[in-house]
């Protein structure tokens, strides 16, 4: 009974980083990588129903399936200038604590692997978000991938979702 205890105090350690795969996707000239579990499906961008009075940022709702989810523009929340959508632009559709969620980005570029010393804290820069939603930056080579808490971002007050996906 003790082994296995222990056994399982030995797994734990780093879970969060070691090792993690992250869906790495662009917005304008950066990289940014999100828990690849909370991940649901990559769609091509398509025309949403607009939402009145809802942020800019969330670009309305889409059926998916028969499931009416909100779609929430990156570019913009982060403010990276006017997005353009072309045939690269897509959706990320999201599980998050069981809600669903789309998040438009750029292009989507690979699953990368990360180990905890590939993982940097990030800095307080006062940036676009809040670093309460930066999980560090992922290093391999000379790429640099900002990591995401994509569950704390989509369910934060900020985002405005927090009725439409609690964590």
């Amino acid at each position: 009974m003790q082994e296995s205890a222990s056994a399982a105090s030995h797994a734990r350690p780093g879970k969060d980083i070691a090792g993690q795969e992250y869906l790495a996707f662009t917005l304008g000239s950066e990289e940014y990588g999100i828990d690849i579990l909370k991940v649901q499906e990559i769609r091509g961008y398509e025309q949403v129903t607009r939402i009145a009075n809802a942020p800019d940022f969330v670009k309305g709702v889409i059926n998916l399936r028969g499931i009416i989810i909100p779609v929430v523009d990156m570019r913009i929340k982060f403010k990276l200038g006017t997005p353009v959508y072309d045939q690269f632009t897509v959706v990320i559709i999201l599980n998050i604590g069981g809600r669903i969620a789309g998040m438009v980005v750029d292009s989507v570029s690979d699953v990368t692997t990360l180990t905890p010393d590939q993982v940097k804290a990030a800095p307080e820069m006062g940036a676009a978000f809040s670093s309460d939603f930066l999980i560090g930056l992922g290093t391999i080579d000379e790429r640099m991938l900002i990591l995401i808490d994509i569950d704390k971002l989509m369910s934060s007050d900020e985002m405005g979702l927090s009725d439409t996906i609690a964590a």
